[in-house]
């Protein structure tokens, strides 16, 4: 048994992080509510389906609500805490749409009600509406703060590659899902935007196994979110320093904390987080880039640039 250090990041995780859980959520924000074009648009087992279903409404995220009695069938909706996912998922498209869209251009264009023009997610300090950097950005514990055991490897492999959706619908929620990996991965990422860049560092502070610790290094470098540099001759070591695609993961992971923060740690967040610019603690807030406004799930419209898979 390991002990992880209280993290919101990693709690969030341990709700959505398993590839099909997310894009289950995704879907539904696009209005999806039954199991029949769940099953249609991910291409999952009915069984598979079931379970995770199940489980996002034990989670309270969805809710279940009976439309017919033979045979039961039910409608899956989402509740005030699956909505208040929805920030989450407009910074990983963001994200996605910036670095990661192919030679057709960002799938979904959003526009945002409250101030009429198209739009994009922004994750900023809410007191001085600056966009954050890992740069800008200093941490101390919580009332949360403190360690917990947790399991071993078996639940950290890599989840299921969200791209196989893409063969019905295009997402760049699930390119940025599929390179952030697992949560060994994303725990990478947190250390590194907590300015831990050496290898044994990394390994002291999560209790990672060197070989898994090198393989998700190595697929960062591959990707292009961390450069390797040499530090020191005989032996060799390197830092792994976030490039600015690295750095632009950021925006992700803090809107990612703050749903945590709210949602599963409640009044005691383990970490606090501050901004040295405006020198104030705050929760970080997902924002439209023209106006500045929250983005909420009811406020956006959107337009699919490709054929919706739903539509007859």
């Amino acid at each position: 048994m390991l002990k992880e250090r209280n993290c919101a990041i990693s709690s969030t995780l341990e709700v959505f992080g398993d590839g099909w859980t997310s894009l289950i959520l995704r879907e539904s924000f696009f209005g999806v509510t039954r199991f029949e074009q769940f099953q249609r648009m991910l291409g999952l087992p009915r069984t598979t389906l079931s379970s995770r279903l199940t489980h996002l409404t034990e989670l309270g995220l969805l809710t279940a609500q009976l439309y017919s009695d033979k045979p039961p069938r039910r409608d899956y909706k989402l509740t005030d805490a699956g909505i208040s996912l929805y920030p989450v998922y407009m910074a990983l498209m963001a994200f996605g749409d910036r670095w990661l869209a192919d030679q057709t251009g960002k799938p979904v264009q959003l526009t945002h009600r409250s101030c009429g023009l198209e739009c994009s997610a922004l994750v900023i300090c809410p007191h001085c509406k600056k966009k954050l950097t890992t740069r800008d950005v200093s941490y101390h514990d919580g009332p949360g703060a403190g360690f917990r055991d947790t399991s071993n490897d078996a639940d950290r492999r890599r989840s299921t590659d969200p791209t196989v959706l893409e063969r019905t619908r295009p997402s760049s929620v699930a390119r940025t899902l599929k390179l952030m990996g697992d949560r060994w991965s994303v725990l990478i990422l947190r250390e590194a935007f907590w300015k831990r860049r050496r290898f044994d560092d990394l390994q002291i502070a999560l209790g990672i196994a060197p070989n898994i610790l090198s393989d998700r290094l190595a697929r960062f470098v591959e990707q292009g979110v961390f450069d390797r540099v040499l530090y020191r001759v005989g032996p060799e070591r390197f830092e792994y320093r976030l490039t600015p695609k690295g750095k632009d993961l950021f925006g992700p992971i803090m809107a990612m904390q703050a749903w945590g923060d709210a949602f599963v740690w409640h009044e005691k967040p383990p970490m606090i987080v501050h901004h040295e610019m405006c020198r104030k603690d705050f929760d970080p807030t997902v924002v439209c880039d023209k106006c500045f406004g929250a983005l909420r799930a009811r406020e956006m419209e959107w337009r699919l640039n490709y054929r919706d898979p739903l539509t007859p």
